[in-house]
């Protein structure tokens, strides 16, 4: 039997990270239902401390999730869990993400501009990386 799967990426500030790996992967922020938020709150499941208000838009305080905008069929979820730490020692697992070698450049320019740090450059063979960190220190690969 084959499972589906989504990966977690645990923040400190779980919808400025979506935003950010959205924009980084060209996926899109899962909207969050504010009626069902309400109602959560109006039949007592929630509090307003459960809730925050992120680009003007009430939504669960603990995460936000991005997708592929081919949807869960094309790539899974990607959610962002609020957690208390900060992230303190150098990830065991990280996304490698494929944007062509004569892009690998331009992607890390633009994605360091709105806050990630160039860790390592990287090359085997013909292939060649760069290892950055995203701006809760989070590792990926541009390849």
């Amino acid at each position: 039997m084959a499972y589906d799967f989504q990966v977690v990426i645990d923040t400190s500030d779980p919808h400025a990270l979506a935003d950010w790996w959205a924009d980084a992967l060209g996926w899109q922020v899962e909207p969050q239902d504010e009626a069902f938020i309400r109602q959560m709150i109006e039949k007592g499941h929630a509090t307003g401390d459960d809730t925050t208000r992120h680009n003007g838009a009430l939504v669960w305080k603990s995460g936000a999730a991005i997708r592929h905008p081919a949807g869960l069929e094309r790539a899974p979820r990607v959610l962002f869990q609020l957690v208390p730490e900060p992230k303190t020692v150098k990830n065991r697992v990280h996304l490698d993400v494929r944007v062509g070698a004569n892009n690998i450049e331009p992607v890390v320019e633009r994605l360091t501009a709105r806050g990630a740090k160039v860790l390592h450059r990287g090359r085997q063979g013909p292939l060649w990386w760069i290892t950055i960190a995203d701006p809760e220190g989070n590792e990926l690969c541009i390849t």
